[in-house]
């Protein structure tokens, strides 16, 4: 069997760190071993995201399928047993799966994603899945109050010279506290990464999710990264405000979700993402960067589009 090429960006990966780079010199076996275990051929080139390695492949009974090898991380740990849940509604099929080595035997889609539709379009098919996927949490998964928990914590540490102003930390920090007293916050399986890039056109419907990193959590939670993906066509519409929040209707009215909910959401989760990335710069040379302060602009404007 010919052996799977790793793409040269991807094995680059292994700059991030030792475990980057031990993982990703096994990976080359790894693959081969899987192919030969599942009794799979390649057909076609791998192609990769920021955590996983998918090559397409026939089956023994010459089936399209993908096989993914996702780099060993807590967010991946679930993805599997998510899968399984969908039974492919709405998702991708899972074929076959290997937990411990994060190997999973896949439906194939197609590559086309949300971003080859218009954006209203894009939310609307967002918003109709919504309803298929949030199903009752399996008992498995992390508990999105869990999370909230730690991160609440953490936004209120932030220093009043925090880059972002700090009325919005404030109300993250009073709307995180608000969340880990609602029973709500867990109990729904939720993808939590469901954006443009992570629903591809397919054969079986015309519009399949991929990548879930599943938790027990609110539906709510899912909206915010339609609102900062597809960023740089929402700046070009010339009304900043409207475009996101024009998103945030359609998905909200279409899947059935409460508009102030998600809108408390969306304020929780963008101060989130500002303090991960100042997290992030803490313990790298040189501190902040450019993206970082791109980062923080666009969480800013989110949250002033989305508060009336």
């Amino acid at each position: 069997m010919s052996p799977v090429a790793i793409p040269p960006a991807f094995a680059a990966r292994a700059a991030l760190g030792p475990a980057w780079a031990d993982w990703l010199d096994a990976l080359p076996r790894l693959v081969r071993d899987l192919l030969a275990e599942w009794d799979l051929r390649p057909d076609g080139d791998a192609r990769h995201g920021e955590c996983a390695l998918a090559v397409p492949v026939r089956t023994a009974t010459d089936r399209a399928a993908v096989l993914k090898v996702t780099w060993p991380h807590e967010e991946a740990m679930t993805e599997h047993l998510a899968l399984q849940r969908w039974h492919g509604g709405g998702a991708v099929e899972l074929l076959r799966a290997d937990p411990h080595r994060y190997a999973l035997l896949l439906e194939r889609a197609h590559t086309a994603d949300l971003l080859t539709v218009p954006d209203d379009e894009a939310c609307e098919v967002v918003g109709r899945l919504y309803s298929r996927l949030h199903v009752p949490a399996l008992p498995q998964l992390t508990p999105l109050s869990s999370w909230v928990a730690r991160w609440t914590e953490g936004l209120a540490a932030l220093p009043r010279n925090a880059p972002v102003p700090h009325r919005f930390v404030e109300q993250a920090v009073a709307l995180g506290r608000a969340f880990l007293a609602d029973p709500a916050t867990d109990g729904t399986m939720i993808h939590t990464d469901l954006h443009h890039l992570n629903v591809l056109a397919a054969e079986r419907e015309p519009w399949l999710v991929i990548d879930p990193k599943p938790v027990s959590g609110d539906p709510h939670y899912e909206v915010a990264p339609m609102l900062w993906n597809r960023w740089d066509e929402a700046v070009a519409s010339g009304d900043l405000r409207w475009a996101l929040r024009r998103r945030m209707d359609v998905l909200t009215d279409v899947g059935g979700l409460d508009h102030d909910r998600t809108r408390d959401w969306v304020v929780f989760r963008m101060m989130c993402n500002v303090l991960w990335a100042i997290e992030d710069a803490a313990e790298r040379p040189g501190g902040l960067n450019d993206e970082d302060r791109r980062w923080f602009d666009v969480s800013v404007a989110v949250i002033k589009a989305v508060l009336d």
